[in-house]
């Protein structure tokens, strides 16, 4: 039983998953909208909103703790500049996840997910 278990563990283990993670953050931040399954989905909003909400207060501080979990100069430089800003103002709640269609090879639901 997984009763107040704090994450998914997406059958991988916990290297693989944190390099998972940090992937789909760097495609969600350039491309800022991406398609995948729905746990991934679901875990990866998680991850990048507590990005997000670091990246709000743009000091030297924060690019070093984004760099950090990013490991990417590009996609850490553009959550700052570009997408942190937008949301100031906002309390959580940056990405929205959307249910599209089951995945012909092996009946996975897949996802959208994307900035508000």
């Amino acid at each position: 039983m997984r009763h107040k278990h704090g994450y998914r563990k997406l059958n991988r283990t916990s290297a693989h998953r944190k390099a998972l993670l940090k992937n789909l953050a760097i495609a969600l931040i350039e491309r800022e909208k991406i398609e995948t399954t729905v746990p991934k989905a679901k875990e990866l909003k998680r991850y990048i909103e507590r990005l997000v909400t670091t990246s709000r207060n743009a000091d030297f501080n924060t690019h070093r703790q984004v760099f950090a979990a990013l490991q990417d100069k590009e996609a850490t430089k553009k959550i700052i500049n570009e997408i942190a800003p937008k949301y100031v103002e906002r309390n959580g709640g940056y990405t929205s996840i959307i249910k599209t269609r089951i995945r012909r090879g092996d009946a996975t639901p897949m996802a959208y997910i994307a900035f508000v």
